[in-house]
């Protein structure tokens, strides 16, 4: 009886696991929240996403957009990782979260970010927005400004911390969050921070554990940002890289920290099971030179943009096939950059990347003096030949 239990359990867990790996490999991710989105970090590919558009509160997931600003400060020298700055007022009465500025307590920006990135405080955001804009109300409006350049239409701030309670407008959506995930890890200083588990500040004083569980439970993490409030529920931006994929989960509005961070590692995994990345080459075949009407230059020969990585499902990279579209012929002059044609790929019938074929050099409109230079060097060389 008791071999007849034990093969009965053993076959039960083989066919969850079955079940488990064919989810994730097949079908949705498990998303237990209000919106989630899962995007390839390098094309900016939609892989999976539910209301991605609702506007919900993001609490400290806010500080993706602070700290984007904050690199992008510290790397066009605004400040160096070294130089020290004090705690105001309204930086040391911010609640939540914090490390329990003092006023005129100074720390360098290394250590504030430290601060912010890790242990998500509010008081050491405060101090490096006042820092990169003079006060926080003026951050905020580079918040948004910058917040509209990278196309999210979701999105308003009220402040650069993510604290709700006084606020019904501070509101974003997932795939914006994404999009301003995707900013920032292009900037490699934020792994600096976004990757550390534990650290500490004021020489061991004061102990920081990153809010995100996943830097330290979920395989080859990269980071990015946690958020808690009532109003938001639990939230996150994780990203994670295996090999040349980079994907961003986005999970806003679960119910509690556990949700989060599981619907976060399903959206994750399901991405890397069923997703690869991908960069096509245009073959130098397909392009043919040009010829150049009136020209100083007869033809020219189109080259191709550089093209980003594509996150393809697994299987379409045999499928790829491309096709240039080029005319056989275009009026001088042509510009040095010129868009001559395109360059297309296909995976089957589904059109999965786009690059443009331009003129490498310029080519000047042919001249009276350049055709009577070109006649009388064929008349010389004719005479040569005799």
């Amino acid at each position: 009886m008791k071999r007849i239990c034990a093969l009965f359990l053993t076959l039960c867990l083989l066919l969850c696991t079955a079940w488990a790996a064919a989810a994730e490999n097949d079908g949705a991710p498990e998303v237990r929240s209000k919106a989630a989105v899962l995007m390839e970090q390098g094309s900016g590919e939609v892989l999976f996403a539910q209301h991605e558009h609702e506007k919900l509160y993001p609490a400290s997931v806010t500080k993706v957009m602070s700290l984007l600003l904050f690199l992008e400060a510290l790397e066009r020298g605004a400040f160096s990782p070294e130089t020290k700055l004090a705690a105001s007022a309204a930086a040391a009465a911010k609640g939540g979260s914090q490390i329990w500025l003092k006023e005129g307590e100074e720390m360098t920006v290394d250590e504030l970010l430290r601060a912010t990135a890790i242990g998500s405080a509010n008081d050491a955001c405060t101090v490096l927005a006042e820092a990169v804009s003079g006060s926080e109300e003026s951050f905020v409006a580079l918040m948004n400004a910058r917040a509209k350049e990278l196309g999210m239409n979701d999105t308003h701030f009220d402040n650069c911390t993510g604290l709700d309670d006084d606020t019904t407008t501070h509101l974003t959506s997932a795939y914006d969050v994404a999009l301003m995930s995707r900013a920032l890890l292009e900037h490699e200083k934020i792994l600096d921070y976004s990757t550390v588990w534990m650290d500490s500040l004021r020489g061991g004083q004061t102990q920081l554990v990153n809010t995100n569980k996943l830097v330290r439970h979920f395989r080859d993490t990269t980071g990015l940002k946690t958020g808690t409030t009532s109003k938001a529920g639990c939230c996150i931006s994780a990203s994670a890289k295996r090999g040349e994929m980079h994907l961003i989960a986005v999970v806003l509005g679960a119910e509690n920290s556990n949700d989060r961070f599981d619907s976060a590692k399903h959206l994750l995994n399901w991405g890397f099971a069923n997703f690869e990345s991908v960069t096509p080459q245009v073959d130098p075949a397909l392009i043919s030179p040009v010829r150049v009407l009136r020209g100083a230059e007869q033809t020219v020969l189109p080259v191709a943009d550089p093209l980003a990585p594509l996150a393809l499902r697994l299987g379409e990279k045999q499928q790829l096939t491309a096709r240039a579209d080029l005319p056989s012929e275009v009026e001088a002059p042509v510009e040095e950059g010129q868009m001559l044609g395109t360059v297309t790929f296909f995976a089957g019938e589904k059109t999965v990347a786009e690059t443009a074929l331009r003129a490498p050099c310029g080519v000047k409109k042919l001249t009276y003096g350049d055709v009577l230079s070109r006649l009388l060097a064929s008349l010389a060389a004719r005479t040569c030949e005799r």
